[in-house]
C-alpha cells in the first residue's frame, strides 16, 4: 500500500489563495511525506501543455507518484471534455482518472451506460484507466450498483476507486479490492482494522476531507497515523 493526498481535502486553502497547486505538491513531498498525489482538476490555476508538463516534471523531481487525476463529473460530459480530461491525465503522468458515476436523478441508466461506452472507448485509446468512485445517490453507491457497473460496462479500461466509508450497511468493501485501483479514506480515520483489509492493496490509500478543510499540519499527522496503524496491522499477522 502507497499513501497518496488528494487536492480535494486542501479545497479551501487552494481557492482562497492561501497555498496554489505547485506549494501544495511540494508540502506533499517535503512536509506530508506522502508517497503521491491526486489532482482535482478543479485546482489547476491553467491548463496549457506548458504548465501541465511543468507539474508532471515536478512530482517525478520529488519522488512523488501521480496516483491519478480527480474529476468528479467525467462521467456527465459530452466526449469532447472527457477526451480533453484523459489527455491532462496523460500530460501529468496520471495513469488513473477517477470520477464518480453519474446521479440516479440526472439521467436514465440506457443513458449512464451509452457515456461509460463513450468514456471507456476513449480512456482506451489514451491508456488512461477509468477509477469509478461510489458515492451517495449515484448509480454506483453500493458493492452491488459498482458490480453492476462494471459488468454491464464490460470494459478492462473501467475499474474501482472504492470508499468504504461511504457505502452503507449492506454493502461488503472485500468483493471491490479485486478490482480496485485506488482506494479512498478519510483523512482523519486511520484504523488498525481499515489498515488490515488493505495491508496488501498494492495502489494508493487516498486520504481525503470531504469538507475540503485539511492544511499541512492535519495531513501530516493522517499520514504518520496511518504509517503506525499500517506497521500494527501487519504484526498482528
Amino acid at each position: 500500500m502507497k499513501l497518496a493526498c488528494s487536492s480535494t481535502a486542501f479545497d479551501a486553502s487552494l481557492r482562497n489563495g492561501d497555498l496554489t497547486q505547485l506549494e501544495w505538491i511540494d508540502a506533499c513531498a517535503h512536509e506530508i511525506s506522502a508517497d503521491g498525489v491526486v489532482l482535482d482538476v478543479r485546482h489547476f490555476p491553467r491548463s496549457d501543455a506548458d504548465y501541465l508538463a511543468q507539474i508532471k516534471k515536478m512530482t517525478t523531481d520529488l519522488g512523488l507518484g501521480t496516483a491519478a487525476l480527480h474529476c468528479d463529473g467525467f462521467f456527465e460530459l459530452d466526449p469532447a471534455p472527457m477526451n480533453a480530461l484523459l489527455e491532462t491525465a496523460l500530460a501529468v503522468g496520471a495513469p488513473l482518472l477517477c470520477a464518480s458515476a453519474p446521479s440516479e436523478t440526472a439521467a436514465s441508466w440506457s443513458e449512464v451506460l451509452a457515456r461509460l461506452g463513450t468514456a471507456t472507448g476513449l480512456a482506451k485509446r489514451h491508456n488512461v484507466t477509468l477509477a469509478l468512485r461510489n458515492a451517495p445517490g449515484t448509480f454506483a453507491a453500493t458493492t452491488h450498483d459498482m458490480k453492476r457497473v462494471s459488468k454491464e460496462a464490460d470494459s478492462a479500461w473501467l475499474r474501482y476507486a472504492p470508499d468504504f466509508g461511504r457505502l452503507d450497511s449492506a454493502s461488503e468493501p472485500e468483493p471491490l479490492l479485486a478490482k480496485a485501483v485506488l482506494v479512498w479514506h478519510p483523512m482523519g480515520e486511520a484504523s488498525v482494522a481499515a489498515a488490515h483489509l488493505l495491508d496488501r492493496f498494492l495502489g494508493y490509500v487516498v486520504l481525503d476531507d470531504e469538507a475540503g478543510a485539511a492544511n499541512v499540519d492535519t495531513a501530516k499527522s493522517a499520514l504518520r497515523r496511518w504509517r503506525s496503524a499500517l506497521f500494527e496491522a501487519v504484526n498482528r499477522t
